[in-house]
């Protein structure tokens, strides 16, 4: 501003000095005692030489320049005065505030959208948390009944806490992390998988019992009726010369019922020589045994009978002085006594 009032200010003061250089019109004589007209000269005078030139300030050319160099400074005036106008209204200060706050607006706006999308993330995953847990309590409860069903020591399968893990120690691995959602739904999954491998080695031992327990002869084929004769070394009924008897005769009247002693796959049901009428069922794991001098066979080869099943009905076919049932018990294919497997003594 204070340069727009210095340009002012000569632009007056070349008006001025135009103003003194016209001629008078209501005196054209006064002022030189001549008669001449008035007018205003610029001289110069040399300091070396005293030479003195006169600048006529009437001239065409002088009264151009003055006003071509008023122009000139009003011009820059304005230029300046509205480069200033501008610099002031670009740094005005409320101006400002009002840009930033419609950015804090919008960020603001930004950011509850972010927030919201992030608490449906974290909703969902809640949820799925809060299902995984509901998961991890049924299958310990689960746990927890198999072991008592399978008569196995709660250390040994301790659904209450976590399994015992190990291994070689190592440079490897990442640092731990803060925990959060995803960590948790983490470590439910391996809590479930875990569960999951537990749970698998009891079935599998529950079924691999009581499939043992179901295949491993036990007990008396028979309800009624005695023990005749032991295994082992005796004179023979038909000739009375000593002999090797290898199973147990059952005394018992004709008809009475036969019972498989265990699980297992019929190998043959018919007659044999000396047996009479037989069946014979393999058990697995090397065992199988023989149900002899049967009056009528109830199964055929290649059933499946389950323990307890009925198999045949006490006869005298054979080699047989009087109904009885001849039964035998096989290891590898070799008669062993019968008594250790039905839990008698003599």
């Amino acid at each position: 501003m204070e340069s727009v009032r210095n340009s002012l200010f000569c632009m007056t003061f070349f008006c001025i000095v135009y103003a003194l250089g016209q001629p008078s019109h209501k005196n054209p004589t006064a002022g030189n005692g001549f008669g001449a007209k008035s007018g205003m000269n610029v001289i110069f005078v040399g300091r070396k030489t005293g030479r003195v030139k006169q600048l006529d300030l009437r001239h065409p050319l002088v009264v151009a320049a003055a006003l071509a160099m008023v122009v000139g400074i009003v011009g820059g005036a304005f230029s300046i005065g509205l480069g200033l106008g501008a610099r002031q209204h670009a740094a005005n200060p409320i101006d400002q505030l009002g840009s930033w706050s419609a950015d804090l607006l919008n960020q603001k706006a930004q950011i509850e959208d972010v927030r919201r999308v992030l608490q449906e993330k974290v909703n969902a995953l809640a949820m799925r948390v809060g299902q995984m847990n509901a998961n991890v309590i049924r299958l310990d409860a689960l746990g927890k009944r198999l072991t008592r069903m399978a008569n196995i020591n709660d250390g040994e399968f301790d659904f209450g806490n976590p399994p015992a893990l190990g291994g070689a120690e190592t440079a490897d691995g990442q640092p731990a992390q803060i925990p959060n959602l995803t960590a948790m739904v983490d470590d439910l999954q391996n809590q479930l998988a875990s569960r999951e491998q537990q749970l698998g080695v009891l079935e599998n031992l529950i079924l691999t019992r009581e499939l043992n327990k179901q295949v491993y002869p036990e007990g008396r084929p028979v309800d009624e009726g005695f023990i005749s004769s032991y295994f082992g070394g005796r004179a023979d009924p038909f000739t009375g010369y000593a002999a090797v008897h290898k199973g147990l005769d059952f005394a018992a009247p004709e008809g009475t019922k036969v019972s498989a002693v265990a699980a297992g796959l019929v190998t043959f049901a018919g007659e044999r020589a000396g047996f009479g009428q037989m069946v014979e069922i393999n058990h697995g794991n090397g065992l199988s045994t023989r149900y002899c001098h049967s009056e009528q066979l109830l199964v055929k080869q290649g059933d499946m009978v389950r323990k307890g099943q009925e198999v045949a009905l006490i006869g005298s076919t054979g080699h047989s002085t009087g109904p009885h049932l001849h039964f035998e018990v096989l290891k590898n294919g070799v008669q062993v006594d019968p008594l250790r497997f039905i839990g008698e003594d003599r």
